[in-house]
């Protein structure tokens, strides 16, 4: 099985944000979530772990200390969880807002999101290709046997950029300005 095409993961994700009230929300995040899953369940299981082999393949991608001290400054704190979670709160702003932050953690301070509106993540987008199996267990089975026909590297990847102390508010306000402005 392949990796969904990248535009269609994005045509997926951007009609499942159209009509929700705000995704920058915990709330209209998992909502996104939803509709999405809503969708797979549509086209198919098939549709479903390619869907999920697209988003893993984003996970990689995404593995990188600058986006984790955004997360970090953002959520007031960030464990290896709850970086999963802001990447897939991520994923339901949509693409031009995933592109740019992955690039530029900073452009993030854009978005207008209340400082004191720490949640800022989304678990249930990890997993919204379960919805269109009857049995989680079937869509791991089927989301494993799919990773095993691919590359064995293709999802693994060291954290990229340079660690730094996300405490630090010097170095903080040096790698994101217009965060720290809001954050700090």
């Amino acid at each position: 099985m392949a990796i969904m095409d990248r535009d269609e993961f994005w045509a997926i994700v951007g009609r499942a944000r159209e009509g929700v009230d705000d995704t920058r929300t915990g709330e209209g995040a998992e909502e996104v979530a939803g509709r999405i899953g809503d969708r797979l369940t549509e086209l198919g299981g098939e549709a479903a772990v390619a869907f999920g082999l697209r988003y893993d393949a984003l996970e990689v991608e995404s593995y990188d200390s600058t986006l984790w001290g955004a997360a970090y400054l953002m959520r007031g704190g960030c464990s290896d969880d709850a970086f999963d979670y802001f990447r897939g709160w991520l994923v339901a702003q949509g693409r031009s807002t995933w592109e740019r932050a992955v690039r530029d953690p900073d452009t993030l301070a854009e978005l207008g999101i209340d400082p004191d509106d720490d949640f800022l993540g989304c678990q249930h987008m990890l997993s919204v290709g379960r919805a269109a199996f009857d049995e989680d267990e079937a869509f791991y089975a089927a989301l494993d046997a799919a990773r095993a026909e691919l590359p064995a590297d293709t999802f693994n990847g060291p954290l990229l950029g340079d660690d730094f102390d996300y405490d630090d508010d010097s170095e903080v306000r040096a790698r994101y300005p217009r965060l720290a402005e809001i954050y700090l």
